[in-house]
């Protein structure tokens, strides 16, 4: 494995590749399948391939082409093989992952991580630039340009119209209508396509996030290393965190708490950080809404939601890419092989082929990351007993097996016998630990 620091930072516009269509999404005689893809993010880019590969007349509407999410950017192993994403564009291969307590115990993952196995990490300006042209070639129409609404058709038979602003590189704009025969939702938290078709709300959390340049000696120290940082100082629903990038690391947190509050969790993770950051410059500050939970509807006639637009983001581990990626790729193949099949695309169609396969291959994860969330999230005590439990060997391996290659593995009888005695010694243990903690904290505000 070549050392992170050796690699070198691309631009997104050098990128390119080239792809071939697979299947036809021509209907039986008929003209081909006409889609709108709204997002250009991971969801809405895998979606675009899928159906321009199959031979969709594909649009890839993306309001900021150039902008990117706040992101800590880690994406599993077995992404870059299954999607095919170039070696040369991951930022850092992170070998060395640290999750630091209320008190500051730390649990290094180092020791249990298989070898030659590491964590890419990305800058989202890269990775999804670069998930964009794969797109366009494969033959989507990239569309620069702001969605505005969305006309439902009065029949089954009628086209949805999306209505847009356009933006091209030169500034020009102009309103524009688009007549496809279904739509693709892969915008976001605040998803316009979810509100144009009633698929209800859901709860957001808020990722604040600064990109800070350090100097030499302190970014060496972070060469294959990431860092995750629990406590009410920095997060009272989720975690703060510090991930290297090609030149920068990205210090950030995400709650659910209100807005207000969101610079003083920053200056928390900042401040734990401490030294190990000092001296960096921001170079940027970025924040953004991440979904909770998945929406209560995800296929509304023949419009389907992907990505962060239906809910696709694990609580615990806040992970959002590749589950958007491969919910992108789901739905673009179900639309195109329903049509292909029958010259029409449903909303049966779209839950059978989509929806039903995300479910049956996920949902049981969602909801097990859900209840650790719940567990070990609620207070200091249990985010202490949480760092106590990543430092035992069975967790670390149980969870990289899971987490780089994508899949629930089964437990070892004995040594998840040994672990609940374990855990509910940590939740005991650390119940302490945590209390103390809060009257120490309490004491130094009073001061």
């Amino acid at each position: 494995m070549a050392p992170a620091a050796a690699v070198s930072c691309h631009s997104p516009a050098r990128i390119s590749i080239s792809c071939s269509a697979t299947t036809s999404s021509s209907a039986p005689g008929g003209r081909p399948l006409r889609v709108a893809v709204v997002g250009g993010g991971p969801a809405g880019a895998s979606a675009a391939e899928a159906l321009a590969s199959s031979g969709a007349k594909t649009f890839l509407l993306e309001r900021s082409p150039a902008g990117a999410k706040p992101c800590g950017g880690a994406i599993p192993l077995c992404m870059l093989d299954e999607f095919a994403i170039p070696r040369d564009l991951v930022d850092r291969r992170v070998t060395r992952m640290r999750v630091v307590s209320p008190s500051n115990l730390a649990a290094d993952f180092s020791r249990s991580l298989p070898p030659g196995a590491h964590i890419p990490m990305f800058r989202r300006e890269v990775l999804d630039s670069f998930l964009r042209r794969r797109a366009a070639d494969a033959g989507a129409e990239l569309v620069p340009g702001l969605v505005t609404s969305l006309s439902l058709p009065a029949t089954p038979s009628d086209p949805y119209r999306v209505h847009y602003i356009s933006s091209s590189g030169s500034g020009s704009q102009g309103r524009g209508v688009l007549e496809v025969d279904a739509v693709v939702g892969a915008d976001g938290a605040n998803s316009r396509v979810a509100r144009e078709v009633g698929a209800g709300d859901y709860t957001t959390a808020i990722a604040f996030q600064e990109r800070v340049r350090l100097p030499d000696a302190a970014m060496a120290y972070y060469d294959d290393l990431a860092e995750m940082y629990v406590g009410d100082d920095v997060s009272p629903d989720f975690y703060g965190w510090v991930f290297p990038k090609c030149d920068h690391v990205a210090v950030g947190t995400g709650t659910v708490a209100a807005k207000p509050d969101i610079k003083r969790l920053q200056s928390g993770i900042r401040a734990r950080a401490g030294g190990k950051i000092a001296g960096g410059r921001v170079v940027k500050v970025e924040a953004h809404p991440i979904p909770e939970h998945p929406r209560p509807r995800r296929v509304v006639g023949r419009v389907a939601l992907v990505g962060d637009a239906a809910g696709y983001v694990t609580r615990c581990s806040g992970e959002g890419i590749y589950f958007a990626a491969k919910s992108g790729r789901l739905c673009g193949r179900a639309m195109a092989e329903e049509w292909a099949r029958t010259g029409a695309v449903t909303e049966a169609g779209i839950r059978s082929g989509y929806l039903r396969r995300w479910d049956d291959e996920y949902l049981l994860m969602f909801r097990f990351l859900d209840l650790l969330q719940r567990v070990f999230y609620g207070g200091n005590a249990g985010r202490e007993a949480l760092v106590e439990m990543c430092a035992d060997e069975y967790v670390q391996r149980r969870t990289f097996e899971s987490y780089l290659y994508k899949r629930m593995v089964p437990g070892e009888p004995l040594g998840d016998l040994r672990l609940l005695w374990r855990t509910v010694g940590s939740m005991v243990r650390c119940g302490v630990i945590g209390r103390e903690v809060e009257r120490l904290r309490r004491l130094e505000l009073q001061a």
